[in-house]
């Protein structure tokens, strides 16, 4: 536990540090066999690229670094409760397990929780805010896209 705490303070320090930078308050570290693998913080004010949070930005340094888009064995340690964003891309990439301080609930009150997102994806597709449509389209005279794609993998 001393070693996940000792982690998570790294991630918060971060999102502190940012914070002074004119950032969000928002770091993450990856870690792998009890190093650190790779870290970022939260940019989506200088960049202006919404996926541009600290997990997804640590996720790509840290798949560079390891020469894999397979972040197998990988924990990673957020100021924050992780998006579902960012979540969805930890579970994709094969994050083996996922650690924050701060709450959703710690972050309503600054208008920096995405509870109200995770509660829209829990709902069915055609009850959710936004809207998503399955139009199944084919191209003529092609071979279905995944077959192509199975052939030349």
């Amino acid at each position: 536990m001393t070693q996940d705490t000792d982690f998570l303070r790294q991630a918060i320090a971060l999102a502190y540090a940012n914070v002074e930078q004119g950032g969000r308050p928002f770091g993450a570290l990856i870690v792998k066999d009890g190093k650190i693998v790779a870290q970022a913080v939260n940019e989506v004010v200088g960049t202006k690229d919404p996926t541009a949070h600290a997990e997804l930005l640590a996720i790509r340094a840290a798949s560079r670094i390891l020469d894999s888009a397979s972040l197998e064995g990988c924990t990673v340690y957020a100021s924050g409760h992780p998006c579902p964003m960012c979540m969805g891309a930890m579970r994709m990439a094969g994050v083996a397990a996922v650690s924050y301080a701060y709450s959703n609930q710690d972050a309503e009150p600054f208008g920096l929780s995405t509870a109200a997102v995770y509660a829209d994806l829990a709902r069915p597709v055609d009850q959710q805010t936004m809207r998503i449509r399955h139009l199944p389209l084919r191209l003529d005279g092609e071979p279905d896209l995944y077959a192509h794609w199975q052939q030349h993998h």
